[in-house]
């Protein structure tokens, strides 16, 4: 069986203000929160084993997920103090991966922020039947201007990487990829911000096609910022037939109006609101009377984050 580690532990800097209340798997996208939505896409291709790293707001991931049971899958826990990276978190959960099993030596990875209907069972298959350390699932690079690329060889060898801007023909990575555990061993155990962008070029230094390409044209959905989020979430709201974006425990005014917003756990909005294309995060309550149109809004605890405005007890930003 084909374990899965699914990298949650960064701190999502260009999703906050949303990423200061959840973690950003733990973000509810029409609905689901993403992690679930993670899991179960990986279930329905046979993965029953996955691991989670940990750091940011551990507790909201750890509460929609439990032990993975509700899922029929096995879920554990990869803890960082401090984050450790793309290459660093994946070099400590090996040890929870492998689970003492010498002849299971790969091991999916999978971006905890990744809505796809990509099949991982081809690139099981793909990988198995090359010898790469690392298989990346790649889409044509269709916003270049946007998203840094991978640069592919006709016959699949991974040859670079080039940022985004670049004019040079390349492919995108949207957070799928197969790996050997052994493309691990360089990177020091419990290393701060190691990352698979020093570590792979390394590897395609020594062999070439070490890290090889898995070339496909499947969807993915973006939550990189709160405006991604935002498009997403009504994107599917809207392919799966939800009316209403609410989370749990939610209360809206029958005065109020709600338009295209998103609305966490225990949300109140109070009579004669206007909301348009908001997003309203845990716990919040929208003081009657008010009007809102393209804004995320959190209570303000802490400090605020740049964009954000403090009015009352609420901090306001800018999609």
């Amino acid at each position: 069986m084909i374990p899965a580690l699914v990298l949650t532990a960064g701190l999502a800097t260009r999703l906050r203000p949303l990423s200061l209340v959840r973690a950003k798997a733990a973000l509810p996208v029409a609905g689901v929160p993403l992690v679930i939505r993670i899991l179960q896409w990986l279930r329905r291709a046979g993965i029953a084993d996955a691991v989670l790293n940990l750091h940011h707001l551990p507790h909201t991931l750890t509460r929609e997920v439990g032990d993975g049971d509700s899922l029929d899958m096995r879920v554990r826990y990869s803890w960082e103090v401090p984050v450790l990276g793309s290459a660093g978190g994946p070099r400590r959960a090996i040890p929870l991966l492998l689970d003492g099993r010498q002849a299971q030596q790969s091991f999916l990875i999978v971006n905890g922020d990744t809505l796809t209907d990509f099949d991982v069972r081809d690139l099981i298959e793909d990988h198995r039947s090359s010898d790469a350390l690392v298989t990346m699932a790649l889409v044509p690079n269709a916003e270049p201007e946007k998203y840094g690329g991978v640069v592919v060889d006709p016959d699949g060898a991974v040859t670079g990487f080039v940022p985004a801007g670049s004019t040079e023909s390349s492919f995108h990575y949207f957070g799928v990829q197969m790996v050997e555990a052994r493309a691990f061993d360089r990177v020091p155990a419990n290393t701060p911000y190691a990352t698979v962008g020093r570590l792979y070029p390394e590897l395609i230094a020594e062999r070439r096609g070490s890290v090889r390409a898995f070339r496909c044209a499947s969807e993915y959905l973006d939550i990189g910022t709160a405006s991604d989020y935002l498009a997403t979430s009504l994107r599917l709201a809207g392919r799966e037939g939800h009316h209403t974006l609410m989370g749990a425990r939610a209360r809206v005014d029958e005065s109020a109006r709600v338009e295209r917003s998103v609305l966490w756990d225990d949300v109140v909005i109070e009579r004669d609101v206007m909301l348009r294309e908001c997003i309203v995060t845990d716990g919040v309550t929208v003081p009657a009377d008010t009007s809102w149109h393209g804004v995320s809004i959190r209570n303000a605890t802490g400090e605020l984050v740049p964009g954000e405005k403090q009015v009352d007890g609420l901090a306001i930003a800018g999609l």
